[in-house]
């Protein structure tokens, strides 16, 4: 493989991050402290959610609280002086929002009503949940410039590196290249295996041993290009890279490019990129038809999906289902 040079087409970014005032911040922001939706999960879509948090209001009030996947140890999602007992752990991904609120519904405790998830997940739960998609990003990978890596790969290249194909990877036990994945619950991570053609029960049993979601002891933060040197490789959210590039949120980019996938540059909205999925917040299906949960999520006309400016200044693409609630588990 020899090393070419992509375009990358971030620029439109700057544009859209003028036009909405809404920066992304860490904890619901303003008053109310406490929100009557309280949600967690997804590291993709938590700056999103922050950002329409601050703009969706029922009469004049905000009522979406999120709660970014990495911060304080706990969180703590309802008014104490109401309800005591929603001091958690914060939950880190979409896998981690998803059982959160199953627990939470399953307690009856009112701590959560929504989650996060980058990735679809239709197994059975009990109660049932909604996938309700919002909009639309595109993944792609990310190496550093002076990668060993070329900057523009094929689909089958990826599923070659990420099956630990010698011919791309070396041999065991030193391999040239660390292919890396981001921590266990990543909605990235689940969605990227799906996409290269690997299981994650397979990751997990060594079945690919260049395949590594630790960097110095630590996981694998999902869209933080720090954890790169010059001979890794980690999947990376394009509306990430967006708003990070934009200083719409926090920068963690590091040395981070993205290469393209079969001749497609990771542009702008993803509108032409291959590797593109729905993102999603999760509601209990029992709450459709129900206030807030029906006027904020539900249908393409939800308050949500109003708000296809915000969600262009975080670095995604409006999604024309949005609101759909046909995605629900057994």
């Amino acid at each position: 493989m020899k090393k070419k040079k992509i375009v990358m087409a971030v620029a439109g970014a700057l544009l859209l991050a003028g036009t909405v005032g809404t920066v992304a911040s860490a904890e619901p922001s303003g008053t109310p402290t406490y929100r009557q939706l309280s949600g967690v999960g997804s590291d993709t879509t938590q700056d999103v959610m922050n950002g329409l948090s601050q703009v969706v209001t029922i009469n004049g009030t905000k009522v979406i609280g999120s709660y970014n996947a990495v911060g304080g140890a706990t969180i703590t999602t309802k008014d104490p002086a109401v309800n005591n007992k929603c001091t958690m752990n914060r939950p880190n991904g979409s896998g981690a929002g998803r059982t959160a609120l199953l627990n939470s519904l399953q307690a009856g405790d009112n701590c959560l009503d929504f989650a996060r998830s980058s990735s679809l997940s239709l197994g059975a739960a009990n109660p049932g949940l909604t996938y309700v998609p919002f909009a639309v990003d595109g993944v792609s990978y990310a190496i550093t410039p002076s990668s060993v890596l070329p900057r523009k790969l094929t689909l089958n290249d990826l599923k070659a590196i990420y099956h630990c194909d010698p011919a791309f990877v070396g041999t065991a036990p030193n391999f040239n290249l660390t292919v890396l994945l981001p921590q266990a619950g990543s909605g990235t991570r689940s969605f990227w295996e799906s996409t290269v053609g690997i299981t994650d029960a397979d990751v997990v049993a060594g079945v690919y041993p260049c395949i590594k979601d630790t960097k110095s002891g630590a996981p694998v933060q999902e869209h933080d290009g720090r954890v790169l040197d010059d001979k890794s490789i980690v999947p990376f959210s394009i509306a990430q890279y967006i708003a990070q590039s934009s200083q719409t949120v926090a920068d963690v980019r590091g040395r981070a490019i993205l290469g393209s996938i079969d001749g497609k540059a990771s542009t702008t909205l993803n509108s032409d990129f291959g590797v593109k999925r729905d993102v999603y917040n999760v509601i209990p299906t029992s709450k459709i038809g129900t206030a807030p949960w029906s006027t904020v999520f539900a249908g393409s006309n939800s308050l949500i999906c109003q708000q296809s400016g915000v969600i262009n200044t975080y670095g995604f693409a409006t999604n024309p289902n949005c609101g759909d609630t046909s995605k629900q588990t057994p």
